[in-house]
Parts: C-alpha cells; sequence; structure tokens
C-alpha cells in the first residue's frame, strides 16, 4: 500500500500505525519528527503533478483541510481519494479507525483505544465557562459553529461565545470580543501562532490559557494525551 497525506494529524495517525504505508505528506506534517517521505506542497496547494507521481493507491484528505478541484484533480488521475469529515470527537475516532482500516492497517491500534477511553471521562470542571477562541488575528478570526475544536472545548466544559454564528470561522472586531466578557480566551499556537507576548495582550483583564494546536485541532495519537494537556491550560488561565 502507498499512501499520501494531505492532513498532517492523518499524517501523524498513518506512520505510527502503518509504517511503510506513507510515500508522500504536505510540508505541514510535521508529526511524527524526522518523517521521511516526498513533501507534496501544502494544503490548500498540494502539487497534484507530484502526487501523480508518486503513483500512489490510496491519497487521504479531509474536507475542510483541502480543496475540492485538487481531489477531482487526483481523481481524473486515477488516484483514489478517501475524503474524511470531522466535526466531532467520536466522528474523528470512527474516520481514524475508516482511514486507518483503507491505509492497511490490520487492527484498530491501541493508541486509538486509549484516545476513545480518554475522551470517555474527561476532566470538567464543576463549573461551565465560557470562551472566545481567536484562530487568527490581522483580522480577527475566531471559532464559529460546527467545530472539531468546539466539540473539544465543550466536552472540557468551556462553551464558546460563537458557537451559534453562522459561519464556521467568523471575523469578529477586537472591541466586540473584549466586550463579550468570556471566562477565558483561548489561544492556540496553530493555524496563528499565539504567544505569551502575541495575543494575551489584546484582552486586557481576561484570563487567557495558552494552548498547544495539536492538541485542539488535531485528531490522531495526540486525542489520547488531549483531556489531561487542555484541562492543566485551562486552569492555569485562572491562577
Amino acid at each position: 500500500m502507498r499512501v499520501v497525506s494531505l492532513v498532517p494529524s492523518l499524517t501523524e495517525a498513518v506512520a505510527r500505525t502503518v509504517p511503510g504505508a506513507l510515500v508522500g505528506a504536505t510540508d505541514w506534517c510535521t508529526h511524527p519528527a524526522g518523517l521521511d517521505v516526498v513533501r507534496v506542497g501544502g494544503t490548500k496547494n498540494p502539487k497534484t503533478d507530484r502526487i501523480l507521481s508518486l503513483a500512489a493507491d490510496l491519497v487521504i484528505a479531509n474536507e475542510e483541510e483541502n480543496r475540492a478541484p485538487d481531489l477531482d484533480a487526483l481523481r481524473a488521475g486515477g488516484v483514489e481519494v478517501l475524503v474524511t469529515e470531522v466535526r466531532t470527537v467520536p466522528q474523528a475516532v470512527t474516520e481514524l479507525d475508516r482511514t486507518l482500516t483503507a491505509c492497511g492497517a490490520p487492527s484498530r491500534p491501541r493508541w486509538l483505544d486509549e484516545a476513545e477511553a480518554a475522551w470517555a471521562d474527561p476532566p470538567v470542571p464543576g463549573r461551565r465557562a465560557t470562551a472566545v477562541v481567536p484562530i487568527w488575528r490581522r483580522p480577527w478570526m475566531v471559532l464559529g459553529r460546527d467545530t472539531f475544536a468546539g466539540d473539544v472545548l465543550a466536552r472540557l466544559g468551556v462553551d464558546h461565545l460563537y458557537a451559534a454564528h453562522a459561519e464556521r470561522y467568523p471575523r469578529i472586531p477586537l472591541d466586540e470580543l473584549r466586550a463579550a466578557r468570556p471566562d477565558v480566551v483561548v489561544l492556540p499556537d496553530e493555524p496563528y501562532r499565539f504567544t505569551a507576548d502575541d495575543g494575551p495582550e489584546a484582552f486586557p483583564g481576561l484570563p487567557c490559557a495558552l494552548v498547544d494546536g495539536r492538541y485542539l485541532t488535531w485528531y490522531g495519537p495526540s486525542l489520547a494525551e488531549a483531556p489531561r494537556a487542555l484541562a492543566a491550560a485551562l486552569r492555569a488561565a485562572h491562577r
């Protein structure tokens, strides 16, 4: 089985579960460290000609991260494309199982069982909190409706304030975000790299939780550690 992955989360999952299956991955596929495969461009602008030259049996993609025209071009070139849809934690588990089976995994990996168990009983505080979750600045963009990261936070007792917005990633003026007065501002380090020196200063007087974007937005082996790691970052924001 020769597999090209256009999704960083899936790259890590396949590399860990079916060693040797991956022959190509995007420039953004940073895990596992030292992955030695052909790089095929970005998630939004993959080099379809390079992918086709790899003679892959399967390209794995995601309906949000990858563009339909690129996937159509790969299909037209004779390559099978598996497209995942992940908006919730349970859906992530199901789609990972499906993808790994398609990539030749002989059985469901232990890490996926551990991830499912970790999310069956996540650490939830006694009182639910409200949040805004910026994912970009200049302009400011936040989590809106129907997102995987929003579901992750909800399962940890955090309700983000734009969950009912008409858009999935709306642009919201900073003054409006401040005026919403959430219990916490959640600042991940991807896609925009918020840091202690770049992000919290925009929300004076509000607790800010700096979180690892891999735990918040990736679905793969990191799912098993995500509940504990995110809960700790959220607690630290209120100290």
